[in-house]
């Protein structure tokens, strides 16, 4: 039977939080949907001290951005997006359009279109997650996304060089210096200088979370991304260091951030606690990386692999990674994650950063319904038809007898017209 060991904040702490993230968000999005442009400059200039004459950077601005980054870390972002768009086009190429025939004369298919246009939202403050352009800008472009414009936020009133070099380097159309709800609402909304677009993608904070919620429905969105969440499970092979590494290595993405361990050795348990303490005092990051811990930190003992399974599926967490001796069991057996880490030689940061996976994955227990961002989330597969005028007449007497069933007169009548069409005999009224 599985004994929590360690607990994190109650469920009803992080309603009372949510809640007023809500309020705050809807205010913003009224301001900008009434006020446009007005409204996004007050408050860009309040939350990133930032009012320059346009938002949208030149290409000239742009390659003068571009000029002042390193080579060598250059040739990092593009390592990495080769990495990633290879993976996106052969996810592509598993996407195909189909055309049969179900019945003599009756033809059904579906077309894969890819969206219009599409809005990346880029994170920066503490963490410039420039790996963010990668997953969405240059996976929208692989998708065939014919506009893809993208936001990302000023540092302490500086341009981010790395993060505008990998949203140019991915194929962004239109680039704009530009954070926070602010950037959402301009995205989907619209403003005097910005055109709307059809869906927005990516993650954020609390507050862009929470704006892609509240916009769902007048645009796409990929998912609701919310805080980081890592859960390893592990049995009695696993070293406590490794494990300790790889939850603060997540922790770290802020104060909110879940992580787990579901393990069978009550020895490894233990040790990781300590592990955890002493790596604290040495990381950067702790004073981040503590909170999400002490806050958010959980771990559930369990007597067998089978019931690790259990308690992971339960748990439904974004990153999953398995430090067992047979990582094959939970890729067969585990359901719910956004997505899989297989083996101690590799990890979270991989996918977050290089390896080809995208990083934008689904939280708060979205993993139970969805997985994450990918080329297929920016292509609609259209269904279509083409009936012979003998095949109708045929399909015509079913549709019709099927429709009075459900007392629709008129949905009957279009089947009834093409009987009366295409067949000599006259369907009784």
């Amino acid at each position: 039977m599985a004994k929590i060991l360690k607990s994190g904040k109650s469920k009803a702490e992080i309603a009372q939080a949510e809640a007023q993230v809500r309020e705050t968000v809807q205010k913003i999005l009224e301001d900008v949907e009434k006020r446009g442009d007005e409204a996004v400059r007050e408050l860009s200039a309040k939350f990133d001290k930032w009012s320059p004459e346009s938002f949208r950077l030149t290409q000239e601005q742009i390659d003068e951005i571009i000029a002042s980054v390193p080579e060598r870390d250059i040739e990092d972002i593009k390592f990495a997006q080769a990495n990633i768009r290879r993976f996106a086009e052969a996810q592509k190429s598993t996407l195909l359009d189909l055309e049969v025939e179900t019945l003599p004369g009756v033809i059904l298919g579906h077309k894969n279109i890819p969206v219009n246009s599409v809005g990346c939202y880029i994170p920066g403050g503490l963490y410039p997650m420039l790996a963010s352009a990668h997953m969405s800008v240059l996976t929208a472009k692989v998708a065939g996304v014919k506009r893809v414009i993208a936001c990302t936020p000023p540092i302490n009133g500086e341009i981010p060089a790395h993060t505008i070099t990998a949203m140019a380097l991915a194929g962004a159309d239109e680039i704009y210096l530009l954070g926070g709800v602010q950037a959402m609402a301009a995205m989907a909304i619209g403003t005097e200088s910005i055109a709307p677009v059809d869906m927005l993608v990516g993650p954020g904070n609390a507050f862009v979370a929470e704006a892609k919620r509240q916009l769902f429905g007048r645009v796409g969105i990929d998912l609701l991304a919310g805080p980081t969440e890592t859960l390893i499970i592990a049995d009695e092979t696993a070293d406590a260091e490794m494990v300790a590494t790889d939850i603060l290595g997540q922790a770290e993405h802020g104060p909110t951030s879940p992580c787990a361990l579901i393990t069978t050795s009550e020895k490894l348990a233990q040790e990781t606690l300590v592990e955890i303490e002493r790596q604290l005092k040495l990381l950067p990051t702790s004073e981040i990386a503590r909170v999400a811990w002490e806050d958010n930190g959980i771990i559930i003992l369990v007597d067998s692999l089978e019931e690790a399974v259990v308690e992971g599926d339960k748990l439904a967490y974004e990153h999953v990674e398995i430090l067992t001796e047979d990582p094959e069991y939970f890729r067969q057996n585990l359901t719910n994650f956004g997505a899989l880490f297989l083996g101690k030689e590799t990890n979270v940061a991989y996918g977050d950063k290089v390896i080809g996976t995208n990083h934008t994955l689904p939280t708060k227990g979205a993993a139970r319904y969805t997985g994450g961002l990918w080329v297929g989330k920016f292509i609609k597969t259209c269904t279509y038809q083409k009936v012979a005028p003998e095949a109708t007449a045929m399909i015509g007497e079913y549709c019709s007898r099927l429709c009075n069933l459900e007392n629709f007169a008129g949905h009957a009548e279009q089947a009834n017209l093409r009987v009366r069409r295409y067949s000599k005999v006259a369907v009784k009224q």
